[in-house]
């Protein structure tokens, strides 16, 4: 399940001193392949030649983004986008803890037949505890009639707790009434493939939640980032995230930045196996506080990504879909 995480405040560990800014928009504006300093040139040069994914890549199953999906738009409110991130749930039904025959995930080219974890499994990995307590409203929500509440325990709200924050603006959970085996569409290193889910209705929601139903066997981990061997450049700084949607030539992913750094500027070299990018900053000269907070940038490729991956130009890291 997503969590939502709060980045102000934690410390930043991004290179000192002055760049300036390539010639691309700022911010959330679209940058343009081959833009940037030579320095960003020089060393996403140096990621994409290193690159050296395994067999598993184009043979196995490997997904870019988080077993959660959603299969449409939710209607989301405050209080149950917070639900959601949190992993709030409530079951108001018999849930099958029955392992079902294995099952396909199509690829654009290609499928692969894989095992898949019973409903009881997914709903327990969907579930990730109970929101606060609050006035008005239970500590701990009922299950079925006649039943407890099915998954972790309750968390209670403290300075220190992880869902302190959410407490003051949200303390529901969603509510499961029923669920069905299907499919979801999901980013994987052989393109976008639609994978076996468990779709889980949400009374609060106008789409239903789903799970990833294949077994772990049967999922392939992403190949260990392999750094550049020299200084990342001053000025320039990384990419955290891939957002979603990621299937055309405009691309969106998330940099982090200082607090007081401005001019953010996208910065993206483009090959047909791979793409790197990052983003070219102006440093603050005075006093700043020790923050880092993502922001989004937007780069237009010259062809769609496809299955390319995309690679942080400072550690080499494949980038996946984040929450939204």
């Amino acid at each position: 399940m997503r969590r939502t995480v709060a980045l102000l405040g934690l410390p930043l560990l991004l290179a000192a001193g002055c760049a300036a800014p390539g010639s691309g928009a700022a911010g959330s504006g679209t940058g343009t392949p081959g833009q940037g300093s030579s320095a960003f040139d020089r060393q996403a040069a140096e990621v994409a030649a290193r690159w050296r994914p395994g067999p598993g890549w184009t043979t196995g199953y490997v997904p870019l983004q988080d077993a959660t999906v959603l299969t449409g738009d939710p209607g989301f409110t405050p209080e149950t986008e917070t639900a959601f991130r949190a992993g709030w749930y409530r079951d108001q039904i018999e849930i099958s803890a029955s392992r079902p025959a294995d099952g396909t995930v199509r690829f654009p080219e290609g499928s692969l037949p894989v095992p898949l974890v019973s409903a009881a499994e997914a709903y327990a990995q969907l579930d990730l505890g109970d929101p606060p307590p609050c006035d008005g409203r239970p500590k701990e929500p009922a299950g079925g009639p006649g039943r407890p509440k099915v998954g972790g325990p309750t968390i209670e709200p403290g300075p220190e707790g992880p869902v302190a924050s959410a407490a003051a603006t949200a303390c529901i959970p969603l509510t499961v009434t029923a669920v069905k085996l299907g499919t979801a569409p999901v980013r994987t290193s052989r393109g976008t493939a639609e994978v076996p889910a468990w779709l889980f209705t949400v009374e609060e929601l106008s789409t239903p939640v789903a799970r990833l139903a294949v077994a772990a066997g049967a999922v392939t981990g992403v190949p260990d980032p392999v750094a550049p061997t020299g200084p990342a450049p001053d000025g320039v700084v990384g990419a955290q995230d891939l957002v979603a949607p990621v299937d055309g030539p405009r691309l969106t992913y998330r940099v982090g930045v200082g607090a007081c750094d401005t001019g953010v500027t996208p910065l993206v070299r483009e090959r047909d196996d791979v793409v790197v990018v990052g983003a070219a900053v102006t440093r603050a000269t005075g006093v700043c506080t020790d923050q880092l907070k993502l922001e989004p940038v937007t780069v237009t490729l010259t062809a769609p990504l496809g299955a390319r991956p995309v690679l942080d130009v400072r550690t080499g890291a494949l980038l996946r879909v984040g929450a939204s």
